[in-house]
């Protein structure tokens, strides 16, 4: 569909200034956006799956879905959902594969995914191959779900959710094979701080190969890299039931 699709424009980790801001990014091949749907805004309307697509921004797969009313979009291709499906979006819908409704009307145990955090800002958690996350448990305006990570979360139940676990399963398990394809992919080598001189990296320097030493390990802008890091609160902590870890 050229209408959902625009080029993506390549920032090679630069920032606004021009400078690199994340190392290891640049080179890749064109790329076209393909406009997804994570709202599903379009509700009691069925849409028919028209095809299965391969989208080279994100790890699953997404499906091209034609409304009654000839309006075609795309969204994430979960487990399961073959053309000539029929999904739809609503409050009053069937709890089936594919189909997106609010957390509040999914019964317990069911697995969902493209959650929404904030009621009708779109999907931002369980999004890549192969995820999803359980209903847990009901609670007055939240839902628990258990999350792939095993953390347990506090989510607001008017939120929408869409059915099903995402495809593309084995995604994980494929192999890059070449460091051309790598190259293809935007990610340029990344060398050991150990095998740099010191003005470099915080690791370089010393006569033969050296380790890191007896001082704490150093990112390349010379900040702690082991370790208990991160020591600020966030503001939703206060929503995490069971943290991933214990």
């Amino acid at each position: 569909m050229k209408k959902l699709k625009t080029i993506k424009k390549k920032q090679s980790g630069r920032d606004a200034s021009g400078r690199v801001a994340v190392r290891h990014q640049g080179g890749q091949h064109k790329r076209y956006l393909r406009a997804i749907d994570f709202r599903r805004e379009k509700t009691n309307i069925s849409a028919r799956v028209i095809g299965i697509e391969y989208d080279p921004n994100r790890t699953s797969d997404i499906a091209l879905i034609q409304y009654k009313d000839g309006e075609k979009r795309y969204i994430l291709a979960p487990e399961g959902l073959k053309v000539n499906d029929v999904v739809v979006s609503g409050k009053d819908v069937d709890v089936k594969v594919g189909n997106a409704m609010p957390l509040s009307q999914i019964p317990i145990g069911t697995f969902v995914h493209n959650i929404e955090l904030t009621p009708g800002r779109g999907g931002q958690m369980a999004r890549s191959a192969g995820t999803s996350a359980a209903v847990a448990a009901h609670e007055e305006g939240y839902v628990h779900l258990k999350l792939p990570s095993k953390e347990v979360r506090k989510i607001r139940s008017s939120g929408f959710a869409t059915i099903g676990n995402l495809g593309n399963i084995d995604w994980k398990n494929e192999v890059i094979g070449s460091a051309g394809r790598k190259r293809h992919m935007g990610i340029r080598p990344t060398v050991r701080g150990v095998a740099q001189n010191p003005r470099s990296h915080p690791h370089g320097g010393g006569e033969g190969r050296t380790g890191v030493g007896m001082a704490t390990p150093k990112t390349f802008y010379g900040r702690p890299a082991v370790g208990n890091t991160r020591k600020k609160k966030k503001y939703s902590d206060k929503y995490i039931l069971q943290r991933r870890k214990k």
